[in-house]
């Protein structure tokens, strides 16, 4: 379908500190990272559902959650995308960014995924179309955000 005007891109900056507050379950869900290296979920009292990441209420029930659960490190990548443009703070493309659900959750988390040669975007999206196993690869250096790991494709 045609248009009968231009289409217009408006420039436009934002560059802006700020600071995240966390609350209490993703301060603790951040922390297991940075300290524990592992990747926590709650449960959630009325489904049984774990949670990843972590939460303090159930986006499905809208009920609290109770217990908190380990899990991973390994999972399934569900889906993900294939990114080819350069944006600020983000690695060179392409790199791949999919949703994980950790062994035990029954939610999925978004974080990069590596370990597939992105040479040939064909065979690499084949290889994750099939959802394939993970592991959690934790950083040596950890601060306590999501970038402090990565999964990697793994069999």
């Amino acid at each position: 379908m045609a248009s009968e005007f231009d289409l217009i891109t408006i420039p436009g900056k934002w560059d802006f500190d700020y600071k995240y507050f966390a609350g209490a379950a993703a301060s603790r869900f951040f922390a297991e990272i940075r300290d524990n290296q592992r990747i926590m979920g709650t449960r959630c009292a009325q489904s049984g559902r774990v949670l990843v990441p972590a939460r303090s209420f159930s986006d499905a029930e809208f009920e609290p959650t109770t217990d908190w659960v380990e899990t991973g490190p390994g999972g399934v990548l569900e889906v993900f995308t294939i990114v080819g443009t350069k944006f600020p703070g983000l690695p060179d493309p392409p790199f791949v960014l999919g949703y994980v659900t950790p062994d035990g959750a029954d939610t999925a988390i978004l974080n990069h995924i590596r370990g597939v040669d992105l040479s040939n975007l064909d065979e690499a999206a084949r290889i994750m179309m099939a959802r394939p196993r993970v592991l959690a690869v934790f950083n040596e250096h950890r601060e306590g955000r999501i970038t402090d790991f990565h999964f990697r494709v793994v069999g």
